[in-house]
């Protein structure tokens, strides 16, 4: 039963979900789930401010989950009321419109589930909106050591900028009057020089952050850890340390398919697949690494890219091996995922998905490793495309020279 304006319920359990969900359909804009965390009425600094560009707070306590879309489209918060800091007293839970005003919106409301088996503890139907481009759903708050929540409804027409510069958030050019709700850009805090992907927090949409046009490009670096061992793969030819090929298979939205790799086509920017490889690093340990570019002047022509990495030589599987991944999309913060922890036989590695959801560019951590097939050490291409169902046709190769 869904709760009247102003209301309030205990929380009685220690880990929630919230979730903000609407009904999808013609004309509906976009909407995203925020989190503020306050101290005697504002923020500390911009570090208790979570959304979809800063996913995770520092203390763990909470988190954006991400979107799930279909004819109900919910954005998601997971909060640990027990992690959260003594000084926060209060976690407001914004949405903010992207592309219209909140009356556009149909069965806009929030819920407050049980993280642990999905049990209602709270509903409030936001209902009466007019030109409003942020509200103020509701806030967990805390009383005298018991956590509530309560309905608050409170709208805001200058967007999510308003909102949160009302609680004491830094805004990027924040001063001087907003622009329209249509044109309104996604706001990030100032000060966020890089976005890190992590286990916790795993996506970031391009589209939202205003990456979706110009050259971006996707950097692989990695090291040996100290004392790995040199691969089976026969002797190693002078100069190589640790060899690592930087791989993409792509998916076009017509339905055309393949890979970019440094055994065979390093691929093109300005014809499909709209993907380049810049080199192939034989050495590893430098800078600069190996790089595919990504033209997103095409961004609405891609389905899908699946970003991995394959050890050539210089090491059997990647125990022995560390590897860092930065996306650096025009104008927009770089996105950064850290790739440790293999504990079998993978040769390859999973970086990233991106992907199109509904039109927008959707980048997904994977840190997925992935062993070949029994006897065929050079052949974990394959079992890459077989994970994630991409279905091309493999045959054999020299190798390199």
């Amino acid at each position: 039963m869904s709760m009247p304006k102003g209301a309030n319920v205990p929380v009685p359990v220690p880990v929630v979900r919230v979730e903000m969900g609407w009904t999808q359909g013609p004309g509906v804009p976009d909407a995203d789930i925020s989190a503020l965390l306050l101290a005697a009425g504002r923020v500390r600094g911009d570090d208790d401010f979570v959304f979809y560009n800063q996913p995770r707070h520092p203390s763990g306590a909470v988190r954006h989950e991400g979107k799930r879309r279909g004819s109900l489209c919910r954005d998601v918060l997971w909060v640990d009321l027990t992690r959260v800091e003594p000084q926060i007293e209060t976690i407001v839970i914004a949405a903010s419109a992207d592309g219209g005003a909140f009356a556009r919106f149909h069965g806009l409301h929030v819920r407050v589930l049980d993280a642990s088996n999905g049990a209602e503890v709270a509903r409030f139907d936001c209902t009466g909106a007019t030109t409003e481009t942020a509200l103020v759903l509701g806030e967990l708050y805390r009383r005298r050591g018991v956590w509530k929540f309560r309905a608050v409804g409170q709208g805001y027409d200058t967007g999510l900028a308003g909102l949160a510069t009302d609680f004491g958030i830094t805004v990027d050019d924040a001063p001087g009057p907003p622009p329209p709700p249509a044109a309104q850009p996604p706001v990030r805090p100032a000060g966020l020089g890089k976005i890190s992907l992590t286990k916790d927090a795993p996506a970031v949409s391009l589209t939202k952050q205003g990456a979706t046009a110009g050259n971006m490009r996707v950097n692989l670096v990695w090291k040996a850890r100290p004392g790995a061992a040199r691969g089976p793969l026969g002797k190693l030819r002078r100069g190589i340390d640790l060899d690592l090929d930087l791989c993409c298979l792509w998916e076009l939205t017509d339905g055309r398919k393949g890979i970019v790799h440094a055994i065979g086509d390093f691929g093109s920017l300005h014809r499909p697949p709209y993907i380049q490889l810049d080199r192939d690093d034989r050495i590893g340990g430098s800078d600069t690494g190996e790089n595919l570019t990504i033209n997103l002047d095409h961004a609405a022509e891609f389905r899908r890219i699946l970003v991995f990495a394959e050890i050539y030589d210089g090491a059997p599987d990647f125990r022995g091996v560390e590897a860092t991944a930065t996306l650096y999309p025009v104008g927009s913060p770089p996105i950064e995922m850290k790739i440790s922890g293999c504990r079998d036989g993978s040769r390859d590695v999973v970086l990233a998905l991106i992907e199109n959801v509904g039109g927008e560019l959707v980048v997904r951590r994977e840190g997925r490793f992935i062993q070949p097939p029994p006897g065929r050490p050079r052949w974990g291409k394959v079992e890459v495309d077989r994970a994630y169902g991409w279905g091309l046709r493999w045959v054999a190769t020299r190798g390199k020279d």
